[in-house]
């Protein structure tokens, strides 16, 4: 191998490891950050429950209430139901978003839980559509301001279908004044209500956490790297016949 050819296995080498490595270091430091938010989300979520004014003002003073637990207190107005579209146990369905009309006026909207695909129509879960003043206690959520990637369809509000958790949908569908809404909502907990529908508590908390492996790939790859590099500058080679 010429000096000119090592030369270039070199320096293409020690580039490829230098990329790969820094790739590692980049899902190390994901990992930490992924670790430390799980953290925060298991604290956030087994704190005791707080006043809706108190979740108020840490929305206020932060823009981030995301999964501490509330109590509030109000009258669901079911006729401004939305539905978003999803699974709950491998079954699709729908979460129910229903205005929750506060004592003051305002209004926040619930997601009281997971109807199966077959039971939106509120007249085949009456039960469950429970009248007067009615205490709830889940997690607050933060709004999202837009779909999350364009591969989420657009809600289609005119059917009351949401495909993304867009509140000023869910007030245009239940006709509620912005203006009077509460800028999050609140996921309510497992406690059942009348019926057995819909079901509470389905919060998705488990975030996927696989930066471990993809470091350990990165690094492997690094490593891997070197060794093939090193093979090409040190491997004996044999001259052929008549050199």
């Amino acid at each position: 191998m010429s000096l000119l050819s090592r030369l270039l296995v070199v320096v293409c080498t020690l580039a490829g490891i230098a990329a790969l490595s820094l790739l590692g270091v980049w899902q190390v430091h994901r990992l930490h950050w992924k670790e430390g938010l799980l953290a925060q989300i298991d604290s956030r979520r087994h704190s005791p429950p707080e006043p809706l004014a108190d979740v108020e003002q840490r929305y206020a003073a932060s823009r981030d209430v995301d999964y501490f637990p509330v109590r509030l207190t109000g009258t669901f107005d079911h006729s401004g139901e939305s539905y978003f579209y999803t699974t709950h146990d491998g079954q699709a369905g729908w979460d129910v978003f229903t205005p929750l009309k506060l004592e003051d006026g305002r209004t926040i909207f619930v997601d009281r839980g997971f109807v199966p695909m077959e039971m939106r129509d509120p007249a085949t879960r009456k039960e469950g559509q429970v009248s007067g003043v009615q205490s709830v206690t889940g997690l607050a959520r933060n709004p999202l301001s837009a779909k999350p990637n364009s591969f989420v369809p657009d809600n289609e509000a005119p059917k009351r279908t949401l495909y993304w958790r867009s509140l000023a949908d869910m007030a245009r569908i239940a006709g509620v004044d912005p203006a009077t809404m509460l800028p999050f909502y609140v996921d309510a907990g497992p406690a059942p209500n009348p019926g057995g529908l819909p079901v509470g508590g389905t919060t998705l908390i488990s975030l996927p956490n696989n930066h471990f492996g993809y470091a350990v790939t990165w690094f492997g790859l690094a490593v891997a790297l070197a060794g093939v590099g090193g093979w090409f500058l040190f491997a004996p080679r044999s001259r052929s016949a008549g050199a």
